[in-house]
């Protein structure tokens, strides 16, 4: 499957969505990793990130790990546990790793790391419905 496409208008990963953050995920065997360098444009408040921004970034991170595999999946239920702030300007890197599958029910763990010093700022568990072809 191929994000690349001027049809993807994703928020997160869309290159046809000029306002989204345009973020490329990659499978790094069975991880799929991303970075992404926050700016004041998605501030919060406090001079730091909107959490709901870790969440899209952890939701997608998580998604992605199944559909650069060739499968589309939908978020049924996600848990998100903030760890610290994530400051304008910082870089994150993006990972997520399949806990258990079964059946079209996949559940998927994701993590947001300083890339400074890979400390934890968000961490997520989401479970996700694979769509049939």
């Amino acid at each position: 499957m191929d994000l690349n496409t001027s049809a993807n208008k994703c928020f997160v990963c869309g290159p046809g969505n000029p306002e989204g953050l345009n973020i490329r995920f990659a499978l790094d065997g069975e991880v799929c990793k991303a970075e992404w360098t926050s700016s004041a444009k998605y501030m919060g408040y406090d001079d730091v990130i909107h959490g709901g921004i870790l969440f899209c970034l952890l939701d997608d991170v998580m998604a992605n790990l199944l559909f650069l595999q060739g499968e589309v999946c939908l978020t049924a239920k996600a848990d998100i546990r903030y760890r610290k702030a994530m400051d304008i300007g910082e870089t994150v890197l993006l990972e997520s790793r399949l806990k258990t599958r079964k059946g079209r029910l996949a559940v998927i763990e994701g993590k947001l790391l300083s890339k400074q010093d890979r400390s934890v700022i968000a961490e997520a568990t989401g479970t996700f419905m694979i769509r049939s072809s």
